[in-house]
């Protein structure tokens, strides 16, 4: 399948699944008191360890390296399916607490948007976007399930998150250092996978957006919500950006694919002569080699 047929291919899929997808997204919304409840789970704990501790003395300890028949099938390709922001409001109008430095980022990314200028220096330089902007970019993912680990993945340059279940710990202080993904590490309760990651590298944490920190920590759940959809509790802790931490939900939604012709590919956007990108004297994202125009908009 030439690249072009596979994003024809792609697109009719996504056209066929919209109005499934809008259903099933209206269908997994947070309550405002649902997500209240998880948000203060983790105004709870001062630090994502202590957070990720809990969880896992309320699981008992939890399972490292459970059989293969006991783990969750996460098989197929999925997609975004939606959810919860860094920094918009959740459910019941609750914002998260920014530091003045991140308001005044934010504040500064929002006037330059409505001057429809946007750039972001590591994604036109086909730099990955890693985490925790990876939980919402759009592009295919997959997941590889198994005892001693689990792979999250997405076709963007071959992004794969590894998460350690076989009950090692972090890197020593002395071997650890920045990340795009940071290092992950997790347990099994029941059919959720906990993580807890560390060691994530300063970053843009979206288009006209305040940057993370290497102090950033994150702790995630994830679980089958029905036969299609996968969501993924995330909790932020980075005294950086946030006074306290900040809470979100994500989904993930698995696409159509029963003929199979849908793979996960590479993709870069540097395999394109065309796609070289540059910052314009005005500050937005402009093709070296030919311009877009308000009729090519329309």
């Amino acid at each position: 399948m030439t690249g072009f047929t596979r994003f024809a291919v792609l697109l009719a899929v996504v056209a066929t699944a919209s109005p499934m997808l809008g259903a099933q997204g209206q269908g997994q919304q947070q309550s405002p008191a649902e997500w209240q409840r998880m948000h203060e789970m983790g105004l709870k704990h001062k630090t994502s360890m202590g957070l990720y501790q809990a969880l896992k003395q309320a699981a008992r300890g939890g399972q490292v390296s459970p059989p293969f028949s006991q783990l969750p099938d996460w098989s197929g390709l999925w997609t975004a399916g939606g959810g919860g922001s860094f920094f918009g409001r959740g459910p019941g109008g609750v914002s998260p607490k920014l530091t003045p430095a991140a308001a005044a980022v934010l504040k500064q990314g929002a006037d330059l948007d409505a001057k429809g200028i946007s750039y972001d220096e590591n994604l036109s330089e086909c730099g990955p976007p890693g985490f925790p902007r990876w939980l919402a970019i759009p592009f295919l993912r997959e997941f590889a399930v198994r005892p001693e680990q689990t792979w999250l993945s997405s076709e963007t340059v071959n992004n794969v998150r590894r998460i350690y279940t076989d009950g090692r710990g972090h890197p020593p202080a002395e071997d650890a250092f920045p990340l795009y993904y940071g290092d992950s590490i997790g347990f099994w309760d029941g059919q959720k996978l906990v993580i807890h990651t560390s060691q994530l590298m300063a970053r843009s944490m979206g288009r006209n957006q305040p940057e993370q920190s290497e102090q950033m920590e994150t702790v995630e759940t994830w679980e089958t919500v029905d036969a299609r959809t996968i969501k993924a509790d995330v909790w932020i802790y980075d005294p950086a950006i946030y006074t306290e931490p900040w809470y979100m939900q994500r989904r993930y939604t698995q696409v159509p694919n029963a003929d199979k012709r849908l793979r996960m590919n590479y993709w870069h956007c540097g395999e394109n002569p065309n796609n070289e990108v540059v910052k314009t004297p005005e500050g937005s994202t402009q093709y070296r080699d030919f311009q877009f125009t308000d009729k090519d908009n329309r």
